[in-house]
């Protein structure tokens, strides 16, 4: 340091020309704000017990972000740990220096880097040490750094108290201004990844001056939904998987009491951080989960503490190599396992939503489906409303096309047997949405009776289908049960004396390709 002038010339090798590409780096802008917490906290635990000495009251880490998207946009990321001392300054600011603890959140030595360059062209660091006497501030600028071949950056340096104590960052002009959906996403995001220093009461982290909370979901209590009349049950149990070789999974999995298709799925916790599953981006594995649509992908969460594995640079997934699909295994099998089988559970339970909280899902369905009406349905009508009636009884068969689920359901009526035939078909040939034959077949049982074989396709390659039944039972089986009554209701119409009964399902066929699959 030039005691005359207060600097200090601070080396930033190997090879800057690296600091221009970390720009291209493949950061969601939560991950790359969680590189600047993940050093204040670092910075907390190693020095925890000295700025406890020196606080007045426990003391707690206190860390802010501020936004200003106005002109060419800042960020401001502020803490009171025990800022970057002396001893660790050249480090700090070199690329890909790694620091002496690699145990902790701060690991690979180039994350508060490759975050400033990813979001700023210009960025300061203004620091004080707990403990040391001096206030640094470091000045970095991309473009003239690269241009320039700049090895070597001054640190202006001032007298400062030795019991102050933190360290702002002020990224400028930056080439990632986050926008206001993508602010709430932050807040959000920030909040998951943190929730159990938050929880603990060791955080307390702001964005734009609002205090980030996380709320854990409410776990279901209820029966077993194959017995309803047993006492209610918590649906969370713990799961410990150690796999050798310091390989270890450990935590909790639980179902959400309200299902939620953005909210459920698990946080994958490194060193108490969430690496992967943090808010809306659950982790949700298909061979667990399901598709978007099923019941457990909607209800089923929790938090797991991966020991052993070796995560991304930027720290936002883990890097399982083959372990992957044998921890899966492992965990779907004790999800599931007795006496509180989640997964069963999961698929199996269902819950009556109170009045208020069918009215918005109920206003969102009317709108969509009057703007369908209002823009696709008036000219289909007409040209039904000019249709002749169908005339015609149903067929005594239909053509054989490619099946996904056949059923023979064999019941009595009025002394006679029917036989149902429920068909499901995913051929794409299938041009109407439910389909039907009927017929009367000659020979009689042993009582006497004529047997009468009416059958029911319903076509899952059908645009109505792909749109709104998806691939899970849970989201056929509904429209299945409408399709039945249909052909049902037609049939028993015809039988009571309704003539040009199937002039009906012929519209709903038409109403159904022509107009009513449309989303928007």
């Amino acid at each position: 340091m030039d005691q005359n002038n207060n600097t200090q010339r601070i080396n930033i090798r190997p090879g800057v020309s690296i600091l221009s590409v970390l720009r291209h780096l493949n950061y969601k802008p939560w991950f790359a704000l969680a590189e600047f917490v993940d050093n204040s906290l670092q910075s907390f635990f190693d020095y925890r017990q000295e700025l406890e000495e020196v606080s007045d009251k426990q003391f707690k880490l206190k860390i802010s972000i501020e936004l200003d998207p106005a002109d060419e946009g800042q960020i401001i990321i502020r803490d009171n740990a025990a800022g970057i001392h002396m001893k660790d300054f050249t480090r700090a600011f070199r690329p890909a220096a790694i620091p002496p603890n690699q145990n902790g959140l701060s690991e690979f030595g180039m994350g508060m880097k490759s975050a400033a360059c990813w979001f700023a062209d210009q960025w300061t660091v203004r620091t004080s040490a707990l403990n040391e006497e001096t206030e640094r501030l470091i000045t970095f600028d991309i473009g003239k750094i690269v241009h320039d071949d700049i090895e070597e950056l001054t640190a202006q340096s001032q007298m400062a108290r030795s019991d102050t104590h933190y360290t702002e960052i002020t990224l400028s002009k930056l080439h990632k201004k986050p926008q206001k959906r993508t602010i709430a996403k932050i807040k959000e995001h920030l909040a998951s990844i943190y929730r159990i220093f938050i929880r603990e009461n060791v955080l307390e982290l702001r964005f734009n001056g609002e205090l980030l909370t996380y709320t854990d979901p409410v776990i279901l209590s209820a029966p077993f939904y194959k017995n309803l009349h047993e006492s209610p049950r918590l649906w969370k149990k713990n799961l410990d998987f150690d796999f050798g070789l310091g390989l270890r999974v450990y935590g909790f999995a639980a179902l959400r009491e309200r299902g939620s298709t953005s909210s459920a799925g698990f946080g994958l916790f490194r060193r108490d951080r969430i690496i992967e599953g943090s808010a809306d981006e659950g982790y949700r594995p298909e061979y667990i989960f399901g598709h978007h649509n099923s019941f457990v992908y909607q209800r089923l969460f929790g938090e797991l503490h991966i020991e052993g594995f070796e995560v991304s640079h930027t720290k936002d997934g883990f890097r399982w190599e083959e372990h992957e699909e044998i921890f899966l295994e492992y965990l779907k099998k004790a999800l599931n396992e007795e006496p509180l089988p989640l997964l069963d559970q999961a698929e199996g339970h269902r819950t009556r939503p109170k009045p208020q909280e069918i009215i918005p899902g109920a206003e969102v369905a009317t709108a969509r489906t009057a703007d369908v009406i209002e823009k696709e349905i008036p000219q289909v009508l007409e040209q039904q409303i000019k249709a002749l009636p169908d005339t015609q009884n149903p067929p005594i068969s239909l053509p054989s096309v490619t099946k996904a689920s056949q059923r023979v359901i064999n019941i009595e009526l009025n002394g006679n047997q029917w036989q149902i035939i429920l068909e499901l078909s995913n051929d794409p040939s299938v041009g109407d949405w439910v389909s039907i034959y009927d017929q009367l077949i000659a020979e009689i049982d042993l009582f006497g009776s004529s047997i009468r074989r009416l059958g029911v396709r319903l076509a899952l390659a059908h645009p109505f289908t792909e749109s709104f039944g998806g691939v899970e039972s849970a989201r056929i089986e509904p429209l299945l049960r409408i399709a039945v009554a249909i052909a049902l209701a037609e049939t028993s119409a015809r039988d009571s004396g309704v003539k040009m009964a199937g002039t009906i399902r012929r519209n709903i066929n038409e109403l159904l390709r022509n107009a009513l699959f449309k989303i928007d």
